[in-house]
């Protein structure tokens, strides 16, 4: 099934609700239809691309002058298996949440810890989502998909895709050139618990038997706990990154902070916690018209209604400009700003 349209609103693909407008939007549910279209409409080459799946870590500040494209590719089937592992091969614009439901119903393991992540399964490699410990590389096996530069069909083994935090080739070299059509994951039979990160192990403690169901089960709570539903209030989740600084700029600030959280970091480089700092310089609960900072988590930028992506885009060069001044600390954008 393919869908295309001139002027069309985007409202309803991305979770901070903006009604910006795209000039031209196509939809593809099927690879074949997406070459066809390309094929045939060869002015796309001349249009400004925005490679579009479930908009959950997008923050659109103006309308969009050019061609959206928007990998709708459903379906989840195994393609391999052996006595410890399975293979599954998933289409990109299946819902990240609801795959991850049926990989634990089905007794798949390795993906709980990422569990009411919002978006699809296509743009999970391209962010490499990350919660609780877990990082989606760690169960990627091969991404499929397009490139639109050399027109052809291709796979990246996941050792290629450059993965890193919150970063990978699809949002560098290959940004806005390699649609995403499926991703296939490597997943375990047998449960390897990571139940380290916060209050994660309390929370499954209380549901009793260690089980795989029962950390998604956590992992939900503790997040329905802390971070709005999009659904009721538009938002994309953490819209800072986490930021990694020297280790001696850390022990400066532990100094001054001694109650700042830090974690160890590759490199000998230490993590701070974007949400903490933010909160420091007291912006949590911040609201001016209906541009604001979640009441419970101040790493959220919420859209209490009407707010235009420019309003959210200044909200957010403030807080950025606080957190710097107050700690000599750079934030960078989790969310991709357009």
């Amino acid at each position: 099934m393919i869908r295309f349209f001139e002027d069309f609103s985007l409202k309803n693909y991305n979770t901070f609700g903006i009604d910006a407008k795209a000039r031209f939007f196509f939809e593809f549910t099927e690879l074949d239809d997406l070459t066809e279209f390309l094929e045939q409409n060869t002015s796309w080459r001349e249009e400004q691309l925005l490679l579009l799946g479930g908009g959950s870590n997008l923050l659109l500040v103006h309308d969009f002058d050019g061609l959206v494209i928007h990998p709708n590719v459903p379906g989840v089937q195994v393609v391999r298996e052996t006595r410890n592992q399975v293979w599954l091969e998933v289409g990109a614009g299946e819902d990240w949440d609801r795959f991850v439901d049926y990989c634990v119903k089905s007794e798949f393991y390795g993906l709980e810890n990422l569990s009411l992540i919002p978006g699809t399964v296509g743009a999970a490699p391209v962010q490499n989502i990350g919660a609780y410990g877990v990082e989606v590389k760690d169960y990627i096996d091969t991404v499929n998909g397009f490139d639109l530069e050399t027109m052809t069909s291709y796979s990246i083994p996941a050792e290629e895709c450059r993965f890193a935090y919150r970063n990978s080739i699809f949002k560098n070299e290959l940004k806005n050139r390699f649609i995403v059509s499926s991703v296939v994951f490597r997943l375990e039979k047998f449960p390897e618990f990571k139940l380290d990160y916060g209050s994660l192990k309390a929370e499954v403690e209380k549901r009793g038997e260690l089980h795989p169901l029962h950390v998604r089960e956590a992992v939900v709570a503790i997040r329905q706990s802390k971070l709005p539903d999009p659904m009721e209030l538009g938002n994309a989740g953490s819209f800072f990154k986490n930021p990694v600084v020297d280790a001696e700029l850390a022990e400066k600030l532990k100094a001054d902070y001694p109650g700042m959280p830090a974690y160890p970091a590759e490199d000998g480089k230490v993590k701070l916690a974007a949400g903490w700092l933010i909160e420091q310089c007291g912006w949590k609960g911040f609201r001016e018209g209906d541009a604001g900072v979640h009441e419970h988590q101040a790493l959220v930028l919420v859209n209490y209604g009407s707010a235009t992506g420019e309003e959210l885009f200044q909200l957010a060069e403030r807080i950025k400009s606080s957190v710097a001044d107050r700690f000599g600390v750079e934030l960078e954008p989790e969310a991709n700003i357009l």
